[in-house]
């Protein structure tokens, strides 16, 4: 495999005008244009100290870039016995409910010890190839750190059942999700689009500008004094960090986030047993409670509800006193 590497390059007088893309494509002829083109997307390129994520930006001669090209990655997972908890299965697609901590599909700095690993153990090579051999049966995604439940496809016809209800906004999910503060109102509708943080590679963002068009709905199912409150979301869209990045935004983060401002000082005067579990509290605050969709063969409707971790759900107790 590739390793990582890091390449720096500067636009000549002759270059002076042409597309990022094409200009990358003419300085790193070993990479492909369209390879380039999703390392630009992903934030893979700065311009001194600000990243670049447009491929048709007109370079200037003299700019200096740099471009992360990330260390390659097995182009077929292999399987791993890992244990997965499944509330249900079938001949055509699973439910799955995974733990904070579990990557869903490799990936730079995590080749192996993924969801599709475990899932590939599992199934066999009975699942779906529409992912791609890197994320076979991979209907949609949850965050590292985000617990709760996705769906996996076993077979082709499954997959496009399920990626069309997730388009056309028939697959429910239902998020819980931990905030600092009283969101107000109490309920409402985020519509607000996201892309690729301006400066921050790693992050997402609202944009004023661009961006693709992110819906979540929201309402306070609980409140902890004034200082948390326990927020249901669900998801209209389906944009990376979407309830994270909206939530924040708001000026409501995760409690735990440490990328969206949620890794904050406990309140002053709260109760110590509160504040210890607050500082001991280390993933983003946020679980996928509720998945519901049409099956693919026979249109039966089947919805499923996970509890809250255990982790998350002493952290609740713990605020209850507030």
């Amino acid at each position: 495999m590739a390793p990582a590497r890091r390449l720096r390059l500067t636009p000549s007088s002759r270059e002076k005008g042409d597309r990022l893309d094409r200009f990358l494509a003419g300085a790193a002829p070993e990479l492909s244009r369209s390879r380039l083109k999703r390392l630009i997307e992903t934030g893979q390129l700065r311009l001194g100290g600000r990243t670049i994520t447009d491929p048709s930006y007109r370079v200037k001669p003299g700019e200096s870039y740099t471009l992360d090209v990330p260390a390659a990655v097995p182009a077929t997972p292999e399987a791993q016995a890992i244990s997965l908890s499944i509330p249900y299965e079938d001949d055509d697609l699973l439910v799955i409910d995974k733990p904070a901590g579990l990557v869903v599909h490799p990936a730079p700095g995590n080749p192996d010890r993924t969801l599709v690993n475990a899932l590939l153990h599992h199934c066999g090579e009975s699942l779906s190839g529409i992912g791609g051999v890197a994320r076979p049966g991979i209907v949609h995604r949850l965050d590292k750190d985000t617990s709760g439940l996705m769906l996996a496809a076993k077979n082709d016809t499954a997959h496009r059942s399920l990626a069309a209800q997730l388009a056309a906004h028939r697959l429910q999910r239902v998020y819980l999700a931990l905030v600092a503060g009283m969101p107000a109102p109490a309920s409402g509708l985020i519509d607000r689009p996201i892309g690729r943080h301006p400066k921050q590679r790693k992050k997402m963002a609202v944009l004023s500008r661009g961006g693709k068009p992110a819906r979540t709905r929201y309402k306070v199912v609980q409140r902890f004094g004034r200082a948390f409150s326990l927020v249901e979301c669900r998801l209209e869209t389906g944009r990376t960090h979407q309830i994270r990045v909206h939530l924040a935004a708001l000026g409501h983060p995760q409690i735990g986030d440490p990328v969206y401002g949620g890794r904050r000082p406990p309140p002053a005067g709260l109760a110590e047993s509160a504040a210890l579990a607050l500082q001991a509290f280390n993933r983003q605050a946020l679980h996928a409670h509720v998945i519901g969709f049409d099956h693919p063969r026979d249109g039966k409707r089947l919805d499923f509800k996970s509890p809250l971790p255990k982790d998350f759900a002493g952290l609740i107790k713990s605020l209850e006193i507030l």
